[in-house]
């Protein structure tokens, strides 16, 4: 039996296509993901679970005019391509028309995409290899005095490839790894107990923290969280540590994003060429940071993309666009676009962060004597019309610019354009992720407690 194509083959996509076309679609495009993961988790010094993914999938968007429909798979055998390039030029015939629904503007394209992102690191490592890592975390946050259980350790190698095709002339593959090692465990003191966690993805294996130093972040979180103490409701500096502190810009996103301005429900939506943070501070997306986790040689429109200043000395640039939001808006794709196998684009950013202060937490909390700095946080909730947000929170309460104790079963709450405008950048921006900021102070927010 003839083995199964790859996605990635050079004949795959473009056949779909062309099928497509000559089944009566104006316009296409074709998606490929192939993955390949291994991941192992421990418990106790334990094997707990090992669990291996191969998967081949693809997808099809077709447009009829100004309709469009998308289907996808993971069957790449000759019969099922025929029957979904049937399927989806029927279904695009039979759906609504959308004025805005086209394949991305041919001048926008990304026609030399960037290939030295540096994405994908060749490493291998067995099961053998991430049972023992996770195992040597895991030790290692077990070994912190007050950590009394551990919530299991667990190591994992990923391996992914992504292709574009559209019948207007773009082609563009790349490849990314991921490498990862996390711990939990709980704290006890007592008979209170607390969670504590730390973990890492990298795209590098050479990237990524050493094990012992992981666990013992993990085993140190817990047990400084242990026997927390409520706090009656009042107002008072916050200091969201930077681990959290993307949580409350992340709505700044939103509310630019080209989708929601067009829609007309976004609290910022007049707030464009206008200042939305403080004088000093950028919001930057870089999409060609070498082995950023959220880097890419082109959207998923194929749209060319580039270093931007989303919030330049405070002042909102540009909205973030993909080629539907663009078109509605009258406007070009800004390189935002982000899509799944399946359906239309919608609107993500790439390598996205805070620039820092210079002053450290210390000197934060000598600023503001008196406050609560955050380390965790859950459930908040947004009015996007408005920008009122609160959220639940953990922390320490500190006294004198010094750690006094920490806090559980706190609120805070507040309006985002108000809070925005007087908070304080600190100097701590580490890169852990896709969007990274540095620790914020606020100087007045409203804290609900006992």
């Amino acid at each position: 039996m003839p083995e199964t194509p790859s996605p990635t083959s050079p004949d795959i996509l473009h056949d779909l296509i062309d099928a497509a076309l000559r089944a009566g679609a104006d316009a296409a495009e074709a998606v490929t993901s192939e993955q390949r993961s291994l991941s192992v988790g421990v418990r106790n010094g334990t094997l707990e679970d090992v669990e291996r993914e191969e998967s081949r999938d693809l997808g099809l968007r077709v447009f009829v005019g100004q309709r469009q429909a998308s289907v996808s798979a993971s069957d790449l055998s000759p019969a099922t391509r025929a029957r979904l390039v049937e399927r989806v030029v029927a279904m695009a015939r039979l759906a609504p028309e959308d004025p805005y629904a086209r394949l991305a503007d041919v001048d926008r394209l990304a026609r030399r995409p960037h290939s030295d992102l540096a994405l994908f690191d060749a490493s291998e490592r067995s099961a053998a290899e991430l049972e023992a890592t996770a195992a040597e975390a895991e030790a290692a946050a077990l070994a912190i005095e007050g950590v009394a259980r551990s919530e299991g350790g667990h190591a994992s190698t990923s391996a992914t490839t992504w292709r574009l095709v559209t019948s207007h002339g773009f082609d563009g593959t790349y490849s990314g790894s991921g490498f990862s090692l996390g711990v939990g465990v709980i704290a006890e003191k007592d008979g209170a107990m607390e969670r504590g966690s730390d973990g890492r993805t990298t795209r590098w294996l050479s990237d990524l923290p050493d094990a012992a130093s992981i666990g013992t972040e993990a085993g140190r979180r817990a047990v400084a969280r242990t026997g927390p103490r409520k706090i009656a409701s009042t107002t008072a500096p916050v200091i969201f540590e930077n681990r959290v502190a993307t949580q409350i810009l992340s709505p700044l996103l939103g509310a630019i994003s080209g989708t929601s301005i067009a829609r007309g429900t976004s609290f910022l939506m007049d707030r464009l060429n206008t200042a939305v943070l403080p004088a000093g501070m950028s919001l930057i997306d870089d999409p060609l940071r070498l082995r950023g986790l959220g880097s890419t040689p082109f959207d998923d429109e194929g749209v060319e993309v580039e270093r931007r200043e989303i919030v330049a000395d405070g002042v909102l640039q540009t909205w973030l666009l993909n080629t539907a939001s663009a078109s509605q808006l009258g406007l070009t794709s800004t390189g935002h676009a982000s899509r799944g196998l399946a359906g239309p684009s919608g609107v993500s950013t790439h390598n996205l962060h805070l620039t820092p202060g210079d002053r450290s937490n210390a000197d934060m909390m000598s600023d503001a004597g008196t406050g609560l700095m955050i380390t965790s946080m859950f459930g908040p909730s947004l009015n996007a019309n408005t920008g009122d947000w609160s959220a639940g929170v953990s922390g320490f309460w500190f006294e004198g610019g010094e750690l006094a104790y920490p806090v559980s079963e706190v609120t805070v709450a507040g309006n985002l354009k108000d809070l925005w405008a007087r908070m304080v950048a600190g100097s701590d921006l580490d890169f852990r992720g896709s969007f990274n900021s540095p620790s914020l102070l606020f100087d007045a927010v409203a804290i609900a407690g006992k």
